[in-house]
């Protein structure tokens, strides 16, 4: 993603005054108008960190290291910083947010129906679920009765993904309410990185100049 992301920031302008890996350092942070993370689970608290202790705005896509997102929050917040984080920056999986929300909050009234989900990635993923799918499934919870999402064989009020790692597979995301007599679906299918990198890049753009805590719906002015 990061060699993506890099691409996709050259063609549009940018100028790359640091390319952080565990080999290097931070002291060409400083330089930077924005900066965008999409590293592992163990290296995004303190690239975020050190972004928010340098005063520079932080677009971060890594997943898996949701435990640490309120003490992000709260140290954005401290330094007068700015700071999104985002499960997925793709403008389809967004709009796709946006649909799956409005789907739960009608389907919410059918109790017939039973949700499931499916999501695939490449096999570098090291997260599961994805963030992506943990976002769809908070967003059914907070639409309807459910209280939880679960890996494992679900209870009734639980959803169930369906977490599946598949080599040269960018990221598909699937949502069936079920029922004895029919099925309604929807899905989300990407067919490269490339709308997950220029999202970042165009968050990273939108950012800059500002304070506060942001989400892709303030980027894209998006609203259920």
């Amino acid at each position: 993603m990061g060699k993506v992301i890099e691409q996709v920031a050259l063609s549009r302008g940018h100028e790359i005054v640091l390319r952080k890996t565990s080999a290097n350092t931070y002291d060409a942070l400083e330089t930077a108008d924005v900066a965008i993370d999409f590293s592992i689970p163990d290296a995004a608290v303190s690239n975020i960190s050190a972004c928010l202790h340098t005063n520079v705005p932080i677009v971060s896509g890594t997943t898996g290291w949701l435990a640490e997102y309120d003490a992000m929050l709260a140290l954005c917040n401290e330094k007068n910083g700015a700071f999104i984080y985002g499960s997925n920056f793709s403008l389809g999986v967004n709009i796709f947010f946006e649909l799956n929300a409005y789907l739960a909050k009608m389907m919410s009234k059918f109790d017939q129906y039973k949700v499931t989900m499916e999501e695939i990635h490449h096999t570098q993923k090291l997260d599961a679920p994805s963030g992506t799918a943990i976002t769809l499934a908070k967003d059914i919870i907070e639409n309807s009765a459910y209280s939880s999402w679960t890996l494992e064989n679900a209870k009734e009020d639980e959803v169930f993904i369906d977490a599946k790692r598949i080599e040269n597979v960018p990221g598909t995301h699937t949502v069936v309410y079920n029922s004895t007599v029919d099925a309604i679906e929807i899905k989300h299918t990407a067919h490269n990185r490339e709308g997950f990198a220029l999202g970042a890049v165009i968050a990273a753009e939108w950012i800059v100049g500002k304070t506060g805590v942001f989400t892709m719906k303030d980027v894209l002015n998006l609203e259920s």
